[in-house]
């Protein structure tokens, strides 16, 4: 949907000058233009370095960093769960340094902690796990264990890492997979509360929002989660529990993940999703308004920036952005998993004026007819297909 201790500042990025900074910083965190990058690339000096210059150059002023990823490992010094487990993981030496350099430079640092998908300690604390009727502990499709989210350890595990990255200077505490498991024999799933149901998982995961913000709201950081894009459009808790107009109220921002790519075909009506990236995007955040009350400030929409089943280009990752900023949402974040981001995709000042359609890439083969993209003027042509990106949450 975080941590402690101190990087490289010896070798940091060369500050701004200080009007530089303030320009580049968002006058508010509904501005916010960021993008995520896994903890191995804030850890790296090297690849900090060249990712600042290039989010500074092309005018992004936010950054979600992994400090507890989807598989298990914690990228923050002395949890001691995390010790006890293995789960530690040093890619990120000097923690409060690496935020220092982002912040010194004007970049919003908000630390992102995965909290039920979590393989590594459902196999070394199976007493945390999800688990079959036989007592095996219970995997989805691709042989991933989870950890059972009514767990009141698993959810003290991941306030203390939220605190550490709180120490380390973290301005925002942004909590993913907050969620119960999605795929596989999810009917063979066996909780620790027998009477799992529901209106029980989402009372769950409401608690521990509850529980978060108590502890972590004292520490001057803002609280937010990452959500099932369609969440925005439906209001049965999707069978994860989440139910967007519950859970915001109890956060600062919620980041619907509206990755074209991850939406059937045919959903909005729309022929094909994944082609139609600004009309996904307006529908998911048009339906997102209406269930949160008209708050714009509140949505902070994850973007699809990477290819899966078609190849995304610039002009794909701009008409998510405008399809947002039209509609008064100001602050996005992308997702690319290797951290391979289009920066000439932003472009300074709001994306409100329609751009010139991009040209279709060259095909070998007699084009075959185009799928309808209804009335939008500003929806990019399809693009060849692509191989998927196999990290995509």
């Amino acid at each position: 949907m975080l941590v402690a201790l101190t990087l490289l500042l010896s070798l940091a990025v060369p500050s701004l000058a200080g009007e530089a900074a303030l320009d580049m910083a968002p006058a508010s965190t509904a501005a916010l233009r960021g993008v995520h990058f896994t903890g191995w690339t804030a850890g790296s000096t090297k690849a900090r370095r060249r990712f600042l210059s290039e989010m500074k150059a092309a005018g992004f002023n936010a950054v979600a960093i992994a400090l507890k990823d989807y598989d298990g490992k914690v990228f923050v010094k002395d949890i001691p769960l995390a010790g006890k487990t293995g789960a530690f993981v040093n890619a990120i030496p000097d923690l409060a340094g690496a935020v220092r350099d982002f912040k010194d430079q004007g970049v919003y640092t908000i630390a992102r902690i995965a909290i039920f998908k979590d393989d590594h300690l459902a196999r070394a604390r199976p007493d945390l796990a999800v688990h079959f009727p036989d007592g095996r502990i219970w995997t989805n499709d691709n042989g991933t264990a989870w950890v059972d989210p009514y767990q009141k350890e698993v959810w003290d595990y991941a306030i203390e890492i939220a605190s550490r990255a709180a120490v380390a200077g973290f301005e925002e505490i942004q909590y993913d997979y907050i969620r119960f498991p999605s795929d596989g024999k999810i009917s063979q799933c066996r909780y620790s509360r027998k009477d799992h149901s529901a209106q029980t998982s989402a009372q769950a995961l409401r608690d521990f929002l509850t529980l978060a913000r108590a502890r972590l709201k004292p520490m001057g950081v803002k609280l937010s989660i990452c959500t099932f894009g369609l969440t925005t459009s439906v209001d049965n808790g999707m069978g994860i529990g989440q139910r967007l107009d519950q859970m915001a109220g109890l956060v600062d921002y919620v980041s619907p993940m509206m990755y074209p790519s991850h939406y059937a075909k045919g959903e909005y009506g729309l022929k094909n999703p994944n082609r139609q990236p600004y009309l996904t995007v307006h529908h998911g955040i048009k339906d997102a308004l209406t269930r949160l009350g008209t708050r714009p400030e509140v949505l902070r929409p994850y973007l699809q920036d990477f290819s899966m089943g078609v190849r995304y280009t610039p002009a794909h990752v701009r008409a998510q952005i405008r399809a947002a900023e039209e509609l008064g949402v100001q602050g996005w974040i992308l997702w690319n998993a290797q951290n391979h981001y289009s920066w000439s995709s932003v472009q300074a000042g709001p994306m409100t004026k329609p751009e010139p359609e991009p040209a279709a890439a060259p095909r070998r083969k007699k084009a075959r007819p185009e799928p309808e993209t209804g009335a939008d003027s500003f929806e990019p042509p399809p693009s060849p297909e692509a191989a998927p990106n196999p990290e995509v949450r």
